[in-house]
Order: structure tokens, then sequence, then C-alpha cells
């Protein structure tokens, strides 16, 4: 834990001093795509869960809306962001993997057209990031430290894969 720990905040670093290099401009705009509003869109269409099991993970999840990130936490009280979506599915009854990369595999894979409520959507290449899928082109997700777990559109990084446990 300790050795995973400091390779996460040397990449935290490395983030940091990019983030210092860039402009103005660039910034302010990295700003508007990583960060939504944090609260549900009004009116939250959310279409039809893909059973009663995901309905019951998406419920979870909203009720923890506004706890804090909590590096390597699978709630009650924090989350990161693998640590939130597997607290959810196991309010829901269902077991997943406790990490993003697994989370990816733990599934069936859909097109982001074919999300549905309860959907897994995993950012990047190196699937390091997970969020559930909310409806309304919304998931919740707990983002990064000093954060707290919020509503943002599922486009706010790259997505690699839609899972559904």
């Amino acid at each position: 834990m300790k050795r995973h720990k400091k390779s996460v905040q040397r990449r935290l670093g490395t983030a940091r001093r990019l983030l210092h290099r860039m402009t103005p401009e660039d910034r302010a705009a990295h700003e508007r795509a990583s960060r939504g509003t944090g609260r549900a869109p009004t009116p939250l269409v959310a279409g039809a869960a893909s059973s009663a099991r995901a309905a019951a993970a998406v419920g979870a999840v909203r009720s923890v809306v506004g706890s804090p990130y909590g590096w390597g936490q699978a709630g009650p009280n924090s989350f990161d962001c693998s640590g939130l979506t597997q607290w959810a599915y196991r309010q829901a009854g269902v077991a997943i993997p406790r990490t993003s990369q697994g989370q990816s595999a733990a599934g069936r894979r859909v097109s982001l057209a074919e999300a549905r409520p309860g959907d897994l959507v995993v950012y990047r290449n190196d699937a390091s990031h997970v969020a559930m899928y909310v409806g309304g082109g919304q998931v919740v997700h707990s983002p990064y430290p000093g954060s707290q777990v919020r509503y943002d559109p599922v486009g706010m990084m790259p997505v690699s894969a839609v899972t559904r446990p």
C-alpha cells in the first residue's frame, strides 16, 4: 500500500507540474472540461436501469453525493473512484472487483450510446478512473483528492469502456 501510495503521489506531482506549465487559456479549458457543476442535472432524465440491482446501485451512489474523496477508501464515509462503484453495487447485493481496471472487465461491454443507469464508465486507456452512469448524459464519481462525490458529464474525460455488471 505504501509503494502504491508513493507511486500515486509521484504521478500527482507530475500532473501538477504539467498543470502549472499550461497557459491561462489552456488551464481554463481544462477546468471547464474536468469539473462539472457537481449537482444533478435539472431535470435528471435517467432512463431505465438494466436491472433492479443496477437501479439499486444507482440509488446507493446518488445517496452519497457530497461525500469526500478518500484515497483507497470504499465507504461508507469516503470513497475513491472504484471504491465508490464497488460500494454502490455491494449495497445492491452484487460483488464487483475493487480496482477500476478490474471493474472494466467485470460484466458485459456495451457502447457508450447503449449506456444505461448503473453501467460503469471506465476512463483513459489505462482504465485509471471509473464512474457510474446515472442517465441523462451524467455520471456520479469520486474524482480526486480534495474533491467530493459528484455528478459530472459522461464525456468529461476520454471513455475507454462501458461495462454492465
